[in-house]
């Protein structure tokens, strides 16, 4: 089957949000067992995987107004190693070999980011959950996403979103004549931020580094696998 893969080595970008989805808490273990048995197949299909999840399901910047920016944004990444422990928990009991590696040292928990240590694990098959951003402020993790998937020469970057099918023209959800968009290019993001896809920063280091871009919506894991061989689902961007 791995012949119907278009791509062989991933970075998927999953939303804090979408860990949370309609679970009533910080986690809903139905959405991460979805993911993680989707995972599953694409690993047996012969694809390596990097993650990097957010930590929005627990903290955000924006929750900390009052709050010093750095202070607010070191919660932020600690709250991504707490959903990174709970994807690669599910991950195993699926049978998956699962790495978390954190760019703020806590060896108790993790191991620290090093990306030829990343590279070996992927080598071996191992699945490599990317947390704590890239360890340091003022930096969302779309930006690390884009640049982890650099460091680990991954073919794509699959943007994970909720409930939206792809890039709108505006929010499909108050405006239900809002235009999809099949195909876009990175200047079109840098240029126009109510596209919300991602900030300027990932946007800018994606262009500059020949990076595509897939978003897709997670409601749906199978999604992953459809993008993977090439169907015409969500958004490219390139």
């Amino acid at each position: 089957m791995g012949e119907q893969i278009k791509y062989k080595r991933v970075l998927l970008k999953l939303s804090g949000e979408a860990l949370s989805r309609s679970g009533g808490g910080i986690l809903n273990y139905d959405v991460l067992k979805n993911i993680s048995q989707t995972l599953k197949v694409c690993i047996e299909m012969g694809v390596s995987f990097g993650i990097v999840v957010g930590g929005g399901n627990i903290w955000r910047g924006s929750f900390g107004k009052s709050m010093d920016r750095v202070r607010a944004d070191h919660m932020g990444m600690i709250a991504t190693v707490i959903n990174s422990l709970a994807l690669q928990d599910v991950l195993e009991a699926e049978g998956i070999d699962t790495r978390v590696m954190t760019a703020i040292e806590m060896n108790q928990v993790a191991e620290p980011y090093i990306r030829n240590k990343a590279l070996s694990h992927l080598k071996k098959g191992r699945v490599c959950i990317f947390a704590g951003g890239n360890g340091f402020p003022y930096f969302t993790t779309d930006t690390t996403a884009v640049i982890r998937a650099a460091e680990i020469e991954a073919d794509i970057v699959l943007l994970a979103k909720n409930h939206t099918d792809g890039v709108y023209s505006a929010d499909p959800n108050k405006f239900p004549d809002a235009k999809k968009f099949d195909a876009l290019d990175y200047i079109d993001i840098l240029n126009d931020k109510n596209l919300g896809v991602m900030d300027n920063t990932a946007a800018s280091f994606s262009m500059d580094n020949h990076i595509p871009i897939w978003v897709i919506v997670i409601d749906e894991p199978e999604n992953i696998i459809k993008a993977l061989k090439g169907e015409k689902i969500g958004t490219i961007i390139k």
